[in-house]
C-alpha cells in the first residue's frame, strides 16, 4: 500500500503534491472501494461474478442490447458473452427476445428479478460506503465531494477533447 501524505507532509513543493503521488493515493482508495464493492455484491441475495454484474449493469444502462453490442461494451468475445448470457438467463436475470423488425437479431433485457438484484447490490454498496464515510469529519466530506466533482469534470473535459468537437 502506498504511503498517504498526511498533515505533516504539507510542503507546498513536497513529493506528496504532484499528480503521480496523488494518482498513487487515489489508486489505493479505489482498491479499497473495489473491495468494499465486491463484499457488498457478495452479500446480496444472489451472488454474481464481476462479469455477470457488469453485464446486468450494461443492460440496465442500455436496454435491448444485442449480444454483439453487449460483448463490445464488456470488451469480451462473442462466445464468452453468449455463455455469460446463458447463465444469467438460467438464473432468471435476463431474457432474450427476437427483435421486432429483424428476426435474425436477438435483444437482451433485464428481467424484474435482474433489476431487483441490481437494486439490492446498489443499496448494499451505498450502505457500506456510507458506513465508511461516517468516520469522516463534515469538512472532509465537503472536500471529498468537491474533489470528486473536479475529477469528473476534468475527466469529462479530457474525454471530450479526445473525441473531437463533433462529440459534445
Amino acid at each position: 500500500m502506498t504511503h498517504l501524505c498526511g498533515p505533516g507532509d504539507d510542503d507546498a513543493t513536497g513529493p506528496c503534491d504532484g499528480p503521480e503521488a496523488v494518482a498513487r493515493e487515489i489508486a489505493d482508495a479505489v482498491e479499497s472501494l473495489t473491495g468494499l464493492w465486491s463484499m457488498a455484491a457478495q452479500e446480496a441475495a444472489l451472488r454474481l461474478s464481476l462479469h455477470q454484474l457488469r453485464a446486468l449493469r450494461a443492460l440496465e444502462a442500455a436496454p435491448d442490447l444485442n449480444l454483439t453490442a453487449l460483448a463490445e461494451r464488456l470488451d469480451i468475445g462473442l462466445p464468452t458473452a453468449s455463455r455469460l448470457c446463458d447463465r444469467l438467463e438460467a438464473a432468471g436475470l435476463l431474457e432474450r427476445a427476437l427483435h421486432p423488425h429483424n428476426r435474425r437479431e436477438v435483444r437482451l433485457a433485464l428481467t424484474a428479478q435482474g433489476q431487483h438484484v441490481l437494486d439490492d447490490v446498489a443499496t448494499r454498496r451505498s450502505h457500506a460506503l456510507a458506513a465508511a464515510l461516517t468516520a469522516m469529519e463534515p469538512a472532509e466530506l465537503i472536500v471529498l465531494r468537491r474533489g470528486m466533482h473536479a475529477f469528473l469534470a476534468a475527466r469529462n473535459a479530457a474525454r471530450s477533447r479526445a473525441m473531437g468537437p463533433e462529440h459534445p
